[in-house]
C-alpha cells in the first residue's frame, strides 16, 4: 500500500522541542485502507510530536465519529469514538516495529508516515459489539426488533406458560400429597 503524502512528517528540519499536527480523517482514509465497516467518519486526529536529541516522541489524540451499522438491527447510526495513544520512536541498525509501543527507525531515515497508527488506534476505539443508543433506551422503532420480540422465547405470560406446561399426570400426583 502506497503511503498518503498528508500523514508522512519529515522530522530531519524540525527543530527540537514540541511541535503540533492536525488531521481530518474522513471516509476517504479509509477507502484507501480498503476498509468499508464505517458508512461515514469525521475525524479529528491531534498528533504532538516532541524532537529531542536521540528520539521522538508521539502522542496522538482522537475524537469524533464514525457512522456504523447496528449489530442487532442493522440501523446506521454515529458512534462518538475518543481515543490515545503514546510512541517513541528510537533510531537503530534496522527497522522494528515488532513492539506496540516503540519504533526503531533506521539510521540515516528522515521522515516517518503515522497513517498506519492513526487507522488503527481508529479502528481500536470502535466497540467491538456496535448497538443502536436507541435499542438501549427503547426509542428505536424498528421491524427488526418487532419481530425479534415476537420470536424471542419466554416472553409469554407466565400462566399461560404454566397451563400449557404442566402434565395433567402431575396434577393426580400432587393430589396424594395433599390427600394425607
Amino acid at each position: 500500500m502506497k503511503p498518503l503524502k498528508e500523514f508522512t512528517i519529515p522530522f530531519v528540519g524540525l527543530k527540537l522541542g514540541k511541535h503540533h499536527f492536525d488531521f481530518d480523517i474522513k471516509q476517504a482514509f479509509f477507502e484507501h485502507f480498503e476498509y468499508d465497516d464505517f458508512n461515514n467518519v469525521n475525524i479529528k486526529a491531534d498528533v504532538d510530536f516532541e524532537k529531542k536529541s536521540t528520539l521522538l516522541e508521539l502522542n496522538f489524540k482522537i475524537s469524533g465519529f464514525v457512522n456504523v451499522n447496528c449489530d442487532i438491527t442493522n440501523e446506521p447510526y454515529d458512534q462518538t469514538i475518543e481515543n490515545d495513544f503514546r510512541l517513541i520512536v528510537n533510531f537503530g541498525d534496522e527497522y522494528n516495529d515488532e513492539n506496540i509501543d516503540i519504533l526503531i527507525l533506521a539510521h540515516g531515515t528522515y521522515e516517518i508516515n503515522i497513517q498506519q497508527y492513526i487507522y488503527e488506534l481508529i479502528v481500536l476505539s470502535v466497540p467491538i459489539k456496535r448497538i443502536h443508543p436507541g435499542v438501549e433506551d427503547g426509542t428505536l422503532d424498528s421491524d427488526i426488533l418487532k419481530k425479534l420480540e415476537q420470536l424471542s422465547p419466554g416472553l409469554k405470560d407466565k400462566s399461560e406458560q404454566k397451563e400449557e406446561d404442566i402434565d395433567p399426570r402431575w396434577n393426580t400426583l400432587k393430589k396424594l400429597l395433599t390427600d394425607k
